[in-house]
This record gives structure tokens, sequence and C-alpha cells, in this order.
């Protein structure tokens, strides 16, 4: 996500919290629903009551996190008349965001802004980042994984995919798995992936899908013509990001990606477990 969106959501969500007598930080779920994209009130209300559903299996009580209230709202005839709303806590905000689909920019983006409690900018850039890499990483896990089941079904043996996967490797990066596990510190018994930055990850998830794709469509049935498919489809993403001056290879290692994780999961946990509460 890029920096400017994340600073221009940041602000609007900002701009629409508000403050009990007690200090204690609220939005409207009526602004919420807008801020995430939700054009219909009703189909908002379904993502509050899984919302509700989630706020009790974390052993918080509800009423505390979702109070319903009225409010008059203007009309455009100038009159006005009382509609039904609710005061939304951080934690409340941070659920129904969790229940929605994290593909659409603003929903993304809310999940990691209520997950931590501060408000200052370079640390909610750096946390969307982050949990941009584990979704990635995620994504390529998925992958691979269709494409080892893929390989056992056309090939009748698994013990074929870490050798494609491996020939992958050497056409993305001009080097092979052990070389580049080497140059970035990485440990023999550990996953490439798991150090790798975004960019990374994206390209060789890019490449996996291709050869899924490819390996159905043109029906190939033997390791020797998938290993093919899979060099092609790595070095044609390696060509792409050299063209954009991208070499993958001379890109430096990143935080293990099961640190990350127990940070990013961390921050979540504790978000639960004392949250602010409006009553």
């Amino acid at each position: 996500m890029k920096s400017e969106i994340i600073k221009s959501l940041t602000d609007n969500f900002e701009n629409h919290s508000q403050t009990t007598e007690n200090g204690i930080e609220f939005w409207f779920a009526r602004d919420i629903q807008h801020l995430l994209g939700y054009s219909e009130w009703r189909n908002f209300q379904k993502v509050i009551v899984k919302s509700k559903i989630s706020c009790e299996a974390s052993d918080n009580v509800v009423s505390d996190h979702f109070v319903d209230v009225n409010k008059m709202v203007a009309l455009g005839s100038g009159s006005s008349r009382e509609i039904e709303d609710i005061m939304l806590t951080r934690y409340a905000c941070y659920l129904i965001a969790q229940n929605g689909d994290p593909r659409k920019e603003q929903i993304a983006f809310a999940q990691n802004y209520f997950a931590i409690q501060t408000r200052k900018f370079e640390l909610i850039e750096q946390r969307i980042k982050d949990w941009e890499r584990l979704q990635a990483r995620q994504k390529l896990t998925l992958s691979e994984k269709e494409l080892s089941e893929l390989i056992y079904e056309r090939t009748g043996s698994d013990k074929n995919f870490g050798l494609i996967r491996s020939k992958g490797d050497q056409a993305l990066f001009g080097r092979s798995t052990r070389e580049m596990k080497k140059k970035l510190n990485v440990p023999q018994s550990r996953a490439l992936a798991d150090f790798l930055p975004t960019i990374t990850i994206k390209a060789k998830d890019f490449a996996t899908e291709i050869t899924v794709f490819n390996t159905k469509e043109k029906g190939l049935a033997t390791g020797q013509s998938i290993t093919t498919e899979h060099i092609r489809n790595n070095r044609g993403v390696r060509g792409l990001l050299k063209e954009r001056g991208i070499k993958p290879e001379e890109l430096p290692a990143e935080e293990d990606i099961k640190k990350l994780e127990r940070r990013v999961t961390s921050e979540s946990k504790k978000l639960g477990k004392n949250p602010d509460k409006l009553k």
C-alpha cells in the first residue's frame, strides 16, 4: 500500500474518531460503514453481528464495546430525523475490520489501524508493510501447495516438487537456492521465502501461479515438462523485474517471517486482552 494512501486513510479514520467524557476513544458505526466501503447499512449490520460474536468468543462483554444510540441527522430539506447508530470502541472496530474482506484496500488498512493503539503514522505504515509481507508469504505457501499437489497428481510423486522449485529459484535469481541462502545468511533448514522481501515473495508467487495455470491448461503430465514451464515462467518474471531496475538476487534479506508473524499476532492479542471500554 502506497504511503500517500496510508496517510489519506489515516486522516480519514482519525477525523471520524470521537472521545467520551471519560476519555475513551470511539467511532460511530455509520461512519465506519462508509469508511470501510459498505454502501448499505443493512449489509454492514450483518458484519456487526459477526463482530459481536467474535467479541463474546474473546471473553469480552459486547455492551462494553458496542453501545446502541439514537442520533439526529440533517436531511436535505433542512429538517432532521432520528436514526439508530452504534458507538464502537477501537476493539469493536478492529473486530469489524477482521470480519471484512482484506482484498479491499480500506479494510486491509483498518485491520492494521485498529490493531495498534498508536496513532503515529510511521508505526501504522510499518505495521501495514509487515502485514502485506505476511499476506504475500501465506499466498505463496498456498500456491506452492497447489503446485505440489498438481505435480503429484500428474506424475505420481511429490519428490519432483523440491527440484522444480529449486530450478525456478535458479531462473528467478540467477543463483541456486543454496547459493541464495548462503548470500542472505538463511539457515539451510529454513525456506528461502521466509527471509525474502515482499516484492520477491510476490514474484515467486506469480511465477508459481502461472505454472499451475499452464500445467492445467496445457495438460502437462511429466516432471520435465512442468520443470521447463516453471523455469520459463521464473525467467519471464525475472526479466520483468530487471526491466524495472530490480535485481532480485541483490535485494537484502528481511526479518524472519516467523518472528514477524509472532510480533504482529502479539499486537492483536494485546488489543483483545485489555481493551478500552465504553461502560
